[in-house]
């Protein structure tokens, strides 16, 4: 018996990957532009930026990606008045016809499209070495022992995340799921809307001390679901993932050059400037003051 087979249509696909960069801008930071026969898309992580597409300027906040066309010259500028923004930048060589649905748009991702791009990052943070965060670097050098086709998947998951953007934009229906995956996918979306509850109470309490114990109290949950639901969603533990939202705001702090690094600390609860000291080499890297001193020189030579 013979199986006829069917081709299956490729309707947008993703050729090379030009770079992959992560940047955490402080105030005052100008990218005089740039210009290029590729793609690149930027996404504002957190904070806020002013971006010059040829003409057009926009300010884009939090939650929203633009998409620079091929030839377009665009720049990046950090006011004083903006939040310090963190950007996912990527740029890519696609000649689909589909793609000029995406020229000359900004478009606001929700949790479906925040979650995809979220995966595309883990998988480059695997599949290239860094340093992620320096404007003048595009070369891409491979971690040889990066996870199982980490590069294919960024590719699968760009070319997701373009053609659910397409979609949307579109306004194309997305099939109803039948009833048990619908209870399951809405057990999924309460754990995942608890988990957001809690994070938000935690950004909101950055300056206090908390328990393991405390938590759990104040959200009726018991030890062991907790852990599980935040290892689940976040990789890491909710007292893990306090410590590094505290980390997060400290760099905010520093980028924004309102406070030393003894007030950041203090901000932030840290009765001892040695422990702060010491969380924030372990997430960061460097010490509080080289990042600060990091900082500044980005600013001085931009």
């Amino acid at each position: 018996m013979e199986f006829p087979r069917i081709y299956l249509q490729e309707s947008l696909t993703i050729e090379h990957l030009m770079s992959f960069h992560y940047f955490e801008y402080a105030k005052g930071y100008v990218f005089d532009g740039e210009q290029h026969d590729f793609w690149e898309i930027l996404y504002v992580d957190k904070g806020e930026v002013e971006v010059r597409a040829d003409d057009i300027v926009h300010t884009l906040q939090q939650g929203s990606m633009i998409f620079h066309k091929p030839e377009e010259f665009h720049t990046v500028h950090v006011r004083h008045e903006h939040k310090p923004p963190n950007l996912i930048v990527i740029a890519f060589e696609c000649h689909s016809e589909a793609m000029s649905h995406l020229e000359n748009k900004v478009v606001s991702l929700g949790d479906r499209e925040r979650n995809i791009l979220s995966i595309i990052m883990q998988e480059g943070f695997h599949a290239f070495l860094p340093p992620f965060d320096l404007p003048s670097v595009h070369l891409l050098d491979r971690n040889q022992e990066a996870p199982f086709a980490s590069e294919q998947l960024i590719r699968a998951y760009l070319e997701i995340l373009f053609i659910t953007i397409i979609r949307k934009q579109a306004g194309t229906a997305t099939p109803e799921p039948n009833k048990l995956k619908q209870s399951s996918l809405q057990k999924e979306k309460a754990e995942h809307l608890l988990v957001q509850q809690i994070n938000n109470y935690l950004r909101d309490h950055l300056a206090d001390s908390f328990t393991l114990d405390h938590l759990c109290q104040t959200f009726h949950l018991g030890k062991s679901r907790m852990k599980e639901l935040f290892q689940s969603q976040k990789g890491m533990g909710v007292m893990e993932a306090f410590k590094s939202l505290k980390i997060e705001q400290a760099k905010t702090y520093m980028r924004e050059g309102s406070h030393n690094i003894t007030e950041v600390a203090s901000l932030l609860g840290y009765t001892s400037i040695h422990y702060f000291s010491r969380d924030f080499k372990k997430t960061v890297g460097m010490s509080p003051s080289d990042y600060a001193k990091s900082v500044k020189a980005r600013v001085q030579s931009s």
